[in-house]
């Protein structure tokens, strides 16, 4: 398979419009456009009969407690998990594109809600627990919700937009499904994938 990421190169920075957080000379961040930017996938593997999308990003520290902490720093030595931005399923096979914006349009507190979406069936992303304990933006966050990694971090965050051609029309997910429960239901029904990965920072001096 073939994917392109528009607006996004190999290894190279995200552009701010696909960002949850932008950076902010003043408060360290601000709110971005958080627009999910347009996939174009091709040389689909036959017999495919769905598709599903993941972005994740696997550089999210693994403790919280010095993130985007004044006088505090992430260190580049902390071990690090995944964190899931977009989570789709049950694209139809007959798709192959979903344009820039369709997704997501804007920080959305609270969250956008999940179930079936413009596309496919959306599943909750990380922001539902990295956002649960603030009372203004706490609630559940299903799509895409883009980059805004911390303002502290030692290290550049890398963002990994997958798309998985499968052998099965539904994955048979409902309700609050995450990236996890997507893994392992695509486990043994995999045509095909392809993978572009994009960068991002707040931390201004590694911008």
């Amino acid at each position: 398979m073939k994917l392109e990421v528009r607006g996004i190169d190999e290894g190279q920075p995200i552009p701010e419009r696909f960002a949850f957080g932008v950076y902010s000379p003043t408060d360290h961040m601000s709110f971005g456009p958080n627009k999910n930017p347009e996939l174009v996938w091709d040389e689909v593997p036959e017999g495919t009969r769905s598709f599903a999308v993941i972005m994740f990003d696997p550089d999210v520290p693994s403790v919280a407690d010095d993130v985007n902490k004044e006088g505090k720093t992430v260190s580049e030595g902390l071990p690090r998990v995944d964190f899931f931005h977009w989570l789709l399923v049950d694209i139809p096979a007959d798709v192959r594109r979903i344009p820039e914006g369709e997704d997501s349009d804007g920080v959305f507190p609270k969250g956008k809600p999940g179930g079936p979406g413009p596309i496919g069936v959306r599943g909750v992303n990380n922001y539902t627990q990295f956002l649960a304990d603030n009372p203004d933006m706490g609630g559940t966050y299903c799509g895409y919700d883009g980059p805004c990694p911390p303002w502290n971090d030692e290290i550049v965050h890398h963002y990994h937009f997958e798309v998985f051609a499968l052998d099965v029309a539904s994955l048979g997910l409902d309700g609050a499904f995450d990236g996890n429960d997507v893994r392992e239901a695509i486990k043994g029904h995999v045509l095909g994938s392809a993978r572009v990965t994009g960068t991002y920072t707040l931390n201004p001096d590694l911008r």
